[in-house]
C-alpha cells in the first residue's frame, strides 16, 4: 500500500515535467523562461483542441534546399497525432550567392490542419522580430521569434476550434501594422473627400456642372 502511494506521488509529481518537455523536440537557442511559455502554450492548445504543437529550435547549418519535411521525420516518435510542428532555423542557408540565412517551417501531421493557422502570419511574427533593425542581441531575437511565432500559431488554431487561450502572448508586429494600416486607409479616405468627393458635392449642391 505504501509503495503504491509511493509511486503515485512520484507520478503526479513527474508527469508535469514529462508533458511539458514533449512540446520543444530540439533547442539550441531556446532560454529557460521561453521554453517555459512555449510549454504552457502547447499545454493549454491540446487541452482546449486536442491538437499538438511542437516547436524545433535549431542552430543546424542547413544546406541550400534542404528538406525539412525529411528532416522532421527523425523526430516522428516524439510527436502525437494530430499535431502541427514549428521549425526554426536561423543558421539554415537559403541561397548560394549571398550570405543571407535563416528559414522557418511548419508541418502538419494532415492537409486538413492547414485551414486552421495562417501560414503566412506565423512565418510573418518569427521574421518580422528577427529582421528588426534594433537593440536587441540576435540570441533574444530569436527567442522573441520562436515564442511570437508558436503563439500565433496556437491563436490561429484555437480560433479556429473556436475556444480561448490564455497564455498566447501578443503580436506587437501584428497590431502595429493594423495600426499602420488604419492610419494609411484613414489619410487616403481624407485625401479622397477633400480634393475628390468635396469639391464634386459642393457643386451639386450649389447646381453646378
Amino acid at each position: 500500500m505504501f509503495k503504491a502511494q509511493v509511486r503515485a506521488t512520484l507520478l503526479a509529481l513527474v508527469l508535469p515535467l514529462l508533458l511539458n518537455a514533449t512540446h520543444i523536440l530540439k533547442d539550441d537557442i531556446l532560454k529557460i523562461e521561453a521554453s517555459q511559455l512555449i510549454n504552457e502554450m502547447g499545454d493549454e492548445l491540446f487541452a482546449k483542441t486536442g491538437i499538438n504543437g511542437y516547436v524545433i529550435a535549431t542552430n543546424e547549418h542547413f544546406p541550400v534546399g534542404f528538406n525539412l519535411v525529411e528532416y522532421s521525420k527523425k523526430y516522428e516518435a516524439q510527436m502525437s497525432k494530430p499535431y502541427v510542428l514549428f521549425i526554426f532555423a536561423p543558421q539554415a542557408r537559403i541561397t548560394e550567392q549571398i550570405e543571407t540565412k535563416g528559414r522557418v517551417g511548419l508541418i502538419p501531421s494532415s492537409d486538413d490542419l492547414r485551414s486552421l493557422y495562417n501560414k503566412a502570419d506565423v512565418k510573418a511574427a518569427a521574421v518580422d522580430v528577427v529582421s528588426s533593425k534594433d537593440s536587441n542581441t540576435d540570441e533574444d531575437k530569436h527567442n522573441i521569434g520562436v515564442l511570437q511565432a508558436f503563439s500565433e500559431l496556437a491563436e490561429g488554431i484555437a480560433q479556429s476550434k473556436r475556444v480561448e487561450l490564455t497564455t498566447t502572448i501578443p503580436n506587437e508586429t501584428r497590431y502595429m501594422v493594423w495600426g499602420l494600416r488604419i492610419i494609411i486607409y484613414f489619410g487616403s479616405l481624407l485625401v479622397l473627400w477633400m480634393f475628390i468627393l468635396r469639391p464634386l458635392y459642393m457643386r451639386i449642391k450649389n447646381g453646378k456642372k
